[in-house]
């Protein structure tokens, strides 16, 4: 008889994205003639670049030949697209990043719900609260988290950030293995400041702590008081790994091409007390379960870094964060309290008055026919707030704001 992995069973409910898009279903079904908004999932809208899409069709015109045709590429990404990503990414910062520690992938969240893999089932891990669901989730399914009770798993270590601490977590008052931070942080759209990086990594440093740094949105970053990579700080290479991407960064939501840094220097031990690399490791796992990037999407990843593909994907960017601050104004000019949506695509909204965060969904896809995020899907402590992304067209974001200015909270 086969027997399933009872951690998924402690999973709680739907995958949050799934729940939203059911309940935007069903009520599109009930009112098929509402003009409905998506500013939901953070799915770019404009298309991919012209650098980008040069290089595919050249790359597509090469696998139709018998001399350029390839076939299995390596497991850890082309040479040349792991020297782009060290010429464009790091070596502009100053950093000494190698490209066999640069391991291209098909996203990000791929990377941050595979990393676990090579970690004991007894770590103890720390996530910030509110927090992209993949680094709680797939912890779960790997059996590390415990049961939940009313939601909080027993054996995960919940850090608040809310508007009380300006976003910043404090750090765990136990000790623990592994700390997740995200930073432009997904969902509320805030930074943390390059001092309390260089704090965290202290503390790493101090408690044997691994840090996860999902990275993914630093090309949105504007304020100059933060890091667009962790390894700006001193020491960080010794205890993080990062996790980047190219989905809004360049568009590659539905292409699909991330990259994670695992850095030689940094370890974990095994039972008896030795120090273990964590980068072969990582090359290990990559080279049995996964067949690598395809080449055509990888040569769209390398234009992203020619001086024409810099140009063109930081004026996509460009329009996002403007999207983000028409979005951030005009909620601001009707007296609601928004964070986020200066380094980030994302805006934090609190919710008006004891309005629950899933009670204000409801309002504005009713009302106005506008798809948010519940706050409370994130985390117990994103109760009290909405997400809406900066990702839509400008037509139907200034659209969108305009319907939620006729709402009276």
């Amino acid at each position: 008889m086969a027997y399933v992995n009872e951690n998924y069973l402690n999973l709680q409910g739907s995958y949050l994205f799934a729940n939203i898009a059911r309940k935007v279903s069903d009520y599109s079904e009930k009112h098929p003639d509402a003009d409905i908004i998506r500013l939901g999932i953070g799915d770019v809208t404009l298309p991919l670049v012209p650098a980008v899409i040069q290089a595919m069709h050249k790359a597509i015109d090469e696998m139709a030949n018998a001399d350029t045709f390839r076939g299995y590429g390596p497991e850890q990404g082309y040479e040349f697209l792991r020297q782009a990503i060290v010429n464009g990414d790091y070596a502009p910062l100053g950093l000494d990043i190698s490209i066999d520690e640069i391991f291209v992938s098909d996203g990000a969240k791929t990377d941050v719900g595979n990393i676990q893999e090579l970690f004991s089932e007894d770590n103890i891990i720390a996530i910030t609260d509110p927090v992209y669901p993949v680094y709680l989730d797939s912890n779960v399914m790997a059996g590390r988290t415990g049961k939940a009770v009313d939601g909080i798993f027993e054996n995960v270590v919940y850090l608040p950030t809310h508007a009380e601490n300006n976003f910043s977590p404090d750090f765990p008052t136990s000790h623990v293995d592994i700390v997740y931070l995200c930073s432009p942080n997904n969902p509320t759209g805030t930074v943390l400041s390059r001092q309390r990086l260089a704090e965290w990594i202290a503390y790493c440093k101090e408690n044997d702590t691994i840090l996860m740094f999902d990275s993914a949105y630093e090309a949105f970053i504007s304020t100059e008081d933060t890091v667009k990579s962790i390894y700006e700080i001193p020491g960080a290479k010794d205890v993080a790994i990062e996790f980047r991407s190219f989905s809004k960064t360049a568009g590659f939501t539905g292409t699909r091409c991330a990259y994670a840094v695992v850095p030689k220097e940094v370890t974990a031990r095994t039972k008896d007390g030795k120090r273990q690399a964590l980068q072969p490791l990582w090359n290990r796992r990559q080279c049995t379960k996964f067949n690598g990037v395809p080449y055509i999407i990888q040569r769209g990843a390398e234009a992203v870094y020619t001086p024409e593909g810099q140009k063109q994907t930081r004026a996509n960017i460009a329009y996002y964060k403007e999207n983000a601050r028409i979005i951030k104004e005009g909620l601001e000019s009707i007296g609601l309290t928004v964070y986020g949506g200066v380094d980030a695509p994302y805006i934090w909204l609190k919710t008006p008055g004891t309005m629950t965060s899933w009670e204000l969904f409801d309002v504005l896809l009713e009302k106005v026919h506008i798809v948010s995020t519940p706050g409370s899907g994130f985390g117990p402590c994103g109760e009290g707030y909405l997400r809406l992304t900066a990702f839509g067209s400008r037509e139907n974001t200034v659209r969108a704001v305009e319907r939620i200015k006729t709402l009276r909270f």
